[in-house]
């Protein structure tokens, strides 16, 4: 009978080797979360502008946001998320564009008086994809990065 004996080495190397190629595929991946993310919020906003009135309909008798007025409101969520996800794609300030737009989901999910079991897991995973680039930033690609090295 042949026994094996795995080396403790031998496993710290193997997955010291599998982290590495993990850490690898952080830019990629925290690239894609930047454009998904970037991609809905932008598409709302452009879905708000093409037709204001019903916006500003839709905010004075849909869109419950506290504490603002209706039309106050109207114009700070577009702004936001025609802003925020520019900011977010460039990775610049984009842990600032990632708090704003953690914001903005959460005021919609408020807002709405009924929203859908979908349409709340839409918000929850986008709201998980946001607070990791809060938490972590936008990575390596990204202008915050450039900016970081030249002057930081």
């Amino acid at each position: 009978m042949i026994i094996s004996t795995v080396r403790p080495r031998t496993l710290f190397t193997l997955a010291n080797s599998v982290t590495r190629a993990l850490e690898a595929l952080q830019p990629p991946a925290q690239l894609a979360a930047r454009l998904y993310v970037a991609q809905v919020f932008f598409l709302s906003g452009l879905t708000k502008i093409r037709d204001w009135e019903t916006t500003l309909a839709l905010f004075a008798d849909e869109y419950h946001v506290p504490l603002l007025p209706p039309e106050l409101a109207a114009w700070a969520g577009t702004a936001g998320e025609l802003l925020l996800p520019v900011l977010l794609v460039l990775g610049l300030g984009g842990r600032f564009a990632a708090l704003g737009l953690s914001v903005v989901n959460v005021v919609a999910v408020l807002s709405l008086a009924e929203i859908a079991p979908a349409a709340l897991q839409q918000h929850q995973f986008w709201g998980s994809l946001l607070i990791a680039l809060l938490l972590w930033g936008p990575g390596r690609w990204s202008l915050d990065t450039l900016c970081w090295r030249r002057w930081g």
